[in-house]
């Protein structure tokens, strides 16, 4: 018998003897009667897909957008953001492990019943201009970013997610009419990479990559958490700008972000500011237009500057604005057009 309060699942599909095949991240788990799919955050009950986390969210805060990161998505501006437990990957560095790997290392979902209504109030009241659906992976509590969103569309508020890119083509064109914006996590750009520390694939992430560049008006951006003897090689990095430059678009930004040992790599030190400093020059050598240095205080890399003259556009410390000085999408030194959403 099945808890009422359980909300049906989306993007699933009913098989022989009752087995469901989810189709919402490339795992496509096919999930037998009375048992869970990999993420564990979605349970086949009598033939019926349904989610488990739909209303448990572990996380509800007002954030810089900067944060998230995502630096040329309404600059300035706060983004309400919010999580549910649970993840499709089990990357041993996660900074957030505590919420998201809690449905496997305790086998439960718990959080706080938030309605989409509650959310998209709350957003308002707090000032945000955005609904972010991060910290955790956004793609296994879809339901819960479906009805958010459309409804935060109805007041005015843009959609973002932050995410590790594992969803499948039918997710992305579910979720196409309401996602403004998002900030995909590309790991590495090797198989094993992704095996040994991720628990997952490269292959289905460069997928949804193209598949967001070529058939959607989302704003993308890109992250690479660059660890120490694992992706830091100068070939690994160049081979990541250069496929962003060639299959994306040289104006979609890179966030090189610095590693701090976390979870279960807590023995690999943190990322050298030399080996940063050379990921930007490879991703500007590679024609990418905006590269940023992420979690490496007093960076001059954090900041946005014209491709074409060189003059400062947005002056960033930390998550703080300090200056925007971009006019009408167009430098006001050069004129060159500026790649955004709201700028």
């Amino acid at each position: 018998m099945k808890d009422e309060k359980l909300k049906r699942a989306v993007l699933w599909e009913l098989q022989e003897a009752q087995k469901v095949r989810c189709f919402l991240c490339y795992w496509r788990c096919e999930i037998a009667d009375g048992k869970m799919g990999r993420c564990r955050a979605r349970k086949n009950i009598g033939g019926v897909l349904y989610s488990l986390n739909y209303d448990k969210l572990c996380a509800a805060n007002p954030d810089p957008i900067e944060k998230k990161p995502l630096f040329h998505f309404q600059p300035g501006s706060k983004s309400f953001s919010i999580a549910t437990p649970g993840c499709n990957f089990q990357c041993v560095f996660c900074q957030n492990w505590q919420i998201s790997q809690t449905p496997y290392d305790q086998n439960e979902v718990e959080g706080s019943e938030y309605s989409p209504e509650k959310i998209v109030a709350a957003a308002i009241e707090s000032g945000c201009k955005s609904i972010a659906y991060t910290y955790t992976e956004p793609t296994i509590f879809m339901e819960l970013c479906c009805e958010t969103a459309q409804l935060a569309k109805q007041k005015g508020l843009s959609n973002i997610f932050v995410s590790n890119g594992f969803m499948t083509a039918e997710a992305i064109k579910f979720a196409k009419p309401w996602l403004d914006g998002i900030n995909i996590d590309l790991k590495a750009f090797t198989e094993d990479y992704y095996r040994d520390l991720c628990k997952a694939k490269l292959k289905p992430v460069l997928d949804t990559i193209r598949t967001i560049a070529k058939n959607t008006d989302i704003w993308m951006e890109i992250t690479t958490l660059v660890v120490p003897g694992k992706n830091d090689s100068d070939d690994e990095l160049r081979s990541i700008a250069e496929f962003i430059a060639k299959e994306t678009s040289v104006d979609t930004p890179w966030h090189v972000s610095r590693f701090y040992p976390q979870y279960k790599m807590t023995d690999t030190q943190p990322t050298d500011g030399k080996v940063l400093e050379r990921a930007y020059d490879i991703g500007r050598e590679a024609g990418l237009r905006y590269v940023y240095v992420g979690n490496l205080p007093d960076s001059q890399a954090e900041s946005t500057y014209c491709y074409s003259c060189g003059a400062l556009l947005i002056e960033r410390s930390g998550y703080r604005i300090l200056q925007n000085l971009i006019d009408d999408y167009r430098c006001p030194r050069c004129g060159v057009e500026i790649a955004g959403f709201d700028l």
